[in-house]
Formats: structure tokens, C-alpha cells, sequence
């Protein structure tokens, strides 16, 4: 049977851990990597008679997200609580925005590996507390609740259906995560699940002129890029095999939840969806409605740093691949060393070359030695050292390869200047012209096999000029400037030809 054409549309809902110090309505300490159960207290626990208070800072995080996903911040929101059971959860609600979220519509531009970009809209972004986490330990015919997280302030962003590919869905969560680094307002750290995923996946499906469309499904509670890609093309799969192998089951099932089994590769329903009158919402009658004034939003909207997505379209300007803007993007501190350097010397394929070189191999070494993650940034090697020494490549003073031996002395200690570590360690290039005319005399007599291929073997000239070239600076021990090696062996070949 011929498979049908089908369009993919998924939307993706996002959670994001605010950083705050306290949780968001009240003072308890934010964090759950203590002891169970130590971070909590009567509002935590649902005790009676306790009230809530609005963590300030959380909201304000929430505003310069939402301002930076170009999102409507409104005036006044309102708090509901979400009714619903659940071990971890004392209170048997949660607090959450309902129909005021603080943050309304926005979009935002994702930048495709083609080079295009595509803009996603944002539905709405709202504020809520997280529940507790359940503990299943091998052995135990009972769960342990640990409530350090409950209480945790939330940020919920959901998008419209407007990615085409799971790709596109993990490329924006790994956007999403850099605009949250950047403003200051989460870690990040996906294995603390500070970021967690829930894509809502369905098909558009064409056959007989018809268009078909198969139930919608939330893959719930991801938390990393790749199982976001991979349980998008599996749902995609599972989806489009259950319409061809049973039309009317796929087509008149309601939305349901599933789970995803990163080890089995394969999502497994959990329920039914629950629409919003199965929750119960109704105004939090302890918390009073938000007013947000406009000179609140504009105080906030002056802290935002320049975004990534700003940055990587400047990096492209300036000649970079997408795959070094990427990697310079990834981490704020590392994209502002590299602002830094470039605003010293404007030879940014030159410093970007260093810093994810030999200064990314150092990273990566002492993270491999220490046990924890090492940024670029977090290198002793300032940016005006990375200016020096890129200054020092573009006009021939070092070669490639001892550049890397020079950081490598400045990484270390050894030297605090790069032309004083070029002199020492004896890594300056000879750029005279007579001592480079010698060299590569000797190079053309020690070898001629390679003269006469160059000469009379269309196929082998560029194998024997790139072979002589090597001879030249192995005979120089490796001070000759290549630039000048090739103009003056180019010279003398096309007079021995």
C-alpha cells in the first residue's frame, strides 16, 4: 500500500524552573538537592490556616522571559487553583493561572540548519508552583514522597503547533534554554530537570482528497533535547501506522497522555487527557489579583541582555559558520569573552578558532580531571590574550600549531604575555626571505621525484607542491612562515618548469 502524504504538527509545552532563591509563594528555600523533606514548610505542606504571598523576583523573571519571547505582558493577572489528587501534591491543588496568564501571545524566531528561520508563536506563558517528586526504589511495595520541589516556581510556556519536525521542536527547546541562561533566570541544567518538555503531537493526513486528522498526543515530562526528537518521530510513526492499519480507531480516540521509555525507545499511554473543567480551576481566593505596571515591565525590559538569537545573527556577519556561532552561543559567559577579544582585534574567525580549539580542548581536559563542567570562559587566558595571539596568527609572527603550544603556556601559567611565551619556547616564524630561500632550495634537491610530478603529472601537482611545502618547513623546523614558503616555492617551481 502506498504510504499517504501527511503534515506534522506539533506544539510544545514548557517548564522551566525559575531560579529564585525562595519558592514561589512562600519563603522556604528554593532547591530540592537536600535531604527529602527538609525544604518545606506549613504552606508547602497544605497545613491549615497558613496563607500564600507572591514571590516577586518570580514574577519578575517571568515578565523578562516573556519579553524576550516578544510575548503581551498583561496588566493584571489572576491566580487559580488547579484541583486535582495526587501523592505529591499535600494540598490537593495547584496554584496556577488559568485564564489571565501573565504572559499572552509573542513569537519568536528559530533559526533552521539550512540557514533559514521560522518563526513559532507563543501561545501564552504562565506562572505556577511544582509539585513534590515520588521516589521508586527497587524492592519497596510502597513510593516515597520527597516534597524539596514542591512549591518550586514554574514557568510554563506553551507554543502553537508550528513545528513541522521533531527536529525543529529540539532545535527551540535548545533555544528556549539559551534565552533563559542568558536572561539569568534558570541553570538550565537538564539533569536537575531544570527544563522539562512536553510536546502535543498530531498528523494532517491526505488520501482520497481528503484530510484526516489523527488524535492529538502529550508526550509528558521530557527532560532532555534528544527525547524530545526521538519520541516525536516515534509518536509520528505510532500515529501514521495506526491510522493505515485502523482509520476509525485513530481518527475518533480523544487526546490522551503518554510516556516516553528512553531505553525501549517507544512512548506508553498513561490516560485519557483531561480537558480543563476535569481540573475544577477556580480563583485562589488567598491571593489577590497582580496589577503590572508599565514602568515595572520597562524597568525589567532594560536588564535583557543582547539574546542569543540577536548574537547569531551578528556571528553570521562576521563570517562565522553556524555550528561556531552555535557553540560560542551556548554559554553567555563564553559568547561575552568573544565579544570581548573581537572588540580588541576584529579577527573573529581567527579567535573563534582559538577559543573552540586548543582553549576548548583545556576545557574539556580539566572538566575530565575535576569532575565538573569546565567553560571556555572559566580558563585563566584573558581577552586580550586571545586578541594578542590571534594578531600574532593573522600577520605570520606564529604558525597555526604553535599558537595552540602558546595557549597552552598561557593557559598554564607560564606566561602572561603571548609574544614573551612565542620568544621563549622559540615558536617565532622567520620570515626572511634569504632563510627561506635556502630551505626550500634544499627541499627541491633533496626531492625530485616531487619536481618532476609537479612538472608532468597534472594528477600529482597539488600532492607535490603540498608535499615540498612540508619539506620546507621540516627543514625550517617548523619557523617558516607558510605564506611566504608558498609564494617563493611556487616561484621556483614555475621556473624549474
Amino acid at each position: 500500500m502506498t504510504q499517504p502524504e501527511y503534515k506534522v504538527l506539533i506544539g510544545m509545552e514548557i517548564h522551566v524552573q525559575l531560579a529564585t532563591a525562595s519558592k514561589m509563594f512562600t519563603g522556604a528555600a528554593n532547591g530540592f538537592s537536600e535531604e527529602p523533606n527538609t525544604q518545606v514548610d506549613g504552606v508547602v505542606l497544605g497545613l491549615p490556616g497558613v496563607l500564600p504571598v507572591i514571590n516577586r523576583r518570580a514574577v519578575e523573571m517571568a515578565i523578562m522571559v516573556g519579553s524576550a519571547l516578544g510575548c503581551e505582558i498583561a496588566p493584571e493577572t489572576k491566580w487559580d487553583r488547579k484541583s486535582y489528587y495526587y501523592p505529591d501534591l499535600p494540598k490537593n491543588y495547584q496554584i496556577s493561572q488559568y485564564d489571565k496568564p501573565l504572559c499572552g501571545a509573542g513569537t519568536v524566531e528559530l533559526p533552521l540548519p539550512d540557514g533559514s528561520m521560522k518563526t513559532i508563536r507563543i501561545r501564552r506563558a504562565h506562572l505556577e508552583e511544582d509539585a513534590g517528586k515520588l521516589l521508586h526504589e527497587a524492592g519497596q511495595s510502597a513510593s516515597l514522597v520527597d516534597l524539596n520541589r514542591a512549591g518550586t516556581p514554574l514557568l510554563e510556556i506553551v507554543t502553537e503547533p508550528d513545528f513541522s519536525t521533531p527536529e525543529e521542536a529540539r532545535l527551540f527547546g535548545e533555544e528556549l534554554r539559551q534565552v533563559c541562561r542568558y536572561l539569568g533566570v534558570s541553570q538550565g541544567i537538564m539533569q536537575q530537570g531544570h527544563m522539562r518538555f512536553e510536546p502535543n503531537i498530531n498528523l494532517h493526513i491526505f488520501e482520497d482528497g481528503r484530510t484526516y486528522k489523527t488524535a492529538i498526543t502529550e508526550v509528558k515530562n521530557l527532560n532532555s533535547f534528544r527525547s524530545v526528537e526521538r519520541a516525536c518521530h516515534y509518536e509520528i510513526q505510532r500515529q501514521l501506522a495506526e491510522f493505515l492499519s485502523d482509520r476509525s480507531s485513530a481518527l475518533q480516540a480523544g487526546k490522551s497522555t503518554r510516556g516516553w521509555d528512553d531505553d525501549k525507545g517507544c512512548t506508553t499511554l498513561q490516560r485519557s487527557k483531561e480537558e480543563a473543567h476535569d481540573y475544577r480551576y477556580f480563583p485562589d481566593p488567598d491571593l489577590v489579583p497582580l496589577r503590572v505596571g508599565a514602568d515595572w515591565v520597562k524597568r525589567l525590559q532594560a536588564q535583557i541582555p543582547e539574546l542569543p538569537i540577536a548574537r547569531f545573527k551578528r556571528y553570521e556577519q562576521m563570517e562565522l559558520s553556524r555550528k561556531e556561532a552555535m557553540a560560542l552561543l551556548d554559554d553567555k559567559a563564553v559568547s561575552d569573552l568573544f565579544d570581548s577579544a573581537v572588540a580588541i582585534k576584529p579577527l573573529p574567525k581567527r579567535i573563534a578558532n582559538l577559543m573552540l580549539g586548543p582553549a576548548a580542548k583545556a576545557a574539556n581536559a580539566l572538566a575530565a580531571e575535576r569532575g565538573v563542567p569546565v567553560l571556555i570562559s572559566d580558563l585563566p587566558v584573558r581577552a586580550d590574550q586571545y586578541a594578542k595571539l590571534a594578531t600574532m596568527m593573522e600577520d605570520g609572527t606564529v604558525s597555526a600549531s604553535a599558537a595552540v603550544t602558546i595557549f597552552e603556556a598561557l593557559c598554564g601559567g607560564v606566561e602572561n604575555d603571548p609574544m614573551a611565551a612565542a620568544e621563549k619556547l622559540g615558536l617565532l616564524q622567520i620570515r626572511d626571505t634569504g632563510a627561506t630561500q635556502g630551505w626550500i632550495d634544499a627541499a627541491l634537491a633533496n626531492n625530485p621525484q616531487a619536481i618532476a610530478d609537479y612538472k608532468n603529472n597534472p594528477k600529482k601537482k597539488q600532492a607535490s607542491l603540498g608535499f615540498l611545502r612540508g619539506a620546507v618547513m621540516k627543514l625550517s623546523q617548523g619557523k617558516a612562515d607558510p605564506k611566504l614558503v608558498g609564494e617563493l616555492l611556487e616561484k621556483a617551481l614555475e621556473k624549474l618548469a
